[in-house]
């Protein structure tokens, strides 16, 4: 059995719900001033790539402090959770409580142009990213979906070719894509209303689900305890 099989119902909408913010954080990101995307490393790295091929090392330093935002954020969930197990005991409601703290903090320094408010927003999606990597054995990506596309794509080859193919796997795969692309639109619409405020949105989000996790832990731990 794999490990999506033995995830619980909850665990995969939860995982939806993570991708649908990444979708609005990345949709403000590319429609604020710098016009990049926060969720993910690969155009950030090309960027700081650019940058230093041009000697521009004012934006380079830009770059590099958000690839090492990310990198932090990454790094503070690991010492949280401390585990790449499943386990309800783990602290997964406190990286998410962070999570929705550094994106409402990120708000105001966006609002008056201030780099650090784009690493607090890049340090909150790595929060995010590894939280649910070590969530779900590294099945699982809410904020960027290279890797989900070229599986989709796998599986689709495998199915032309009449091989078996994980079809609750390919669910949840397209769920992910399907939930960030309409966080994506809906940051767009927020965008255009609130400019950077948008950021409160996927922040209340976060935070209403790590209460809820909490509160599912708890009970959980009462009905087994």
């Amino acid at each position: 059995m794999t490990i999506l099989a033995k995830l619980p119902r909850w665990v995969l909408a939860g995982g939806a719900l993570l991708a649908f913010v990444a979708g609005i954080v990345n949709a403000t990101g590319f429609l604020g001033v710098q016009h990049q995307g926060i969720t993910h490393l690969t155009g950030t790295t090309t960027l700081l790539g650019i940058a230093l091929g041009n000697h521009d090392f004012k934006m380079a330093t830009h770059f590099a402090a958000l690839i090492l935002s990310f990198m932090a954020g990454c790094t503070l969930s690991g010492m949280i959770i401390q585990d790449s197990t499943l386990r309800l005991g783990r602290r997964y409601g406190v990286v998410l409580a962070l999570e929705a703290v550094l994106l409402v903090l990120a708000v105001p320094l966006l609002g008056t142009d201030n780099f650090l408010g784009d690493c607090l927003a890049s340090a909150a999606c790595g929060l995010q990213n590894a939280m649910v990597s070590t969530y779900s054995g590294a099945v699982l990506r809410t904020t960027h979906f290279s890797g989900t596309l070229t599986d989709l794509g796998i599986f689709l080859g495998h199915r032309m070719r009449g091989l078996p193919v994980d079809s609750r796997r390919v669910r949840l795969l397209l769920a992910l894509v399907t939930a960030f692309l309409i966080g994506a639109v809906v940051g767009a619409w927020l965008f255009s209303a609130f400019v950077y405020r948008a950021l409160y949105v996927p922040a209340v989000l976060t935070g209403v689900i790590g209460a809820a996790y909490g509160i599912h832990r708890h009970l959980e731990m009462r009905r087994h305890g």
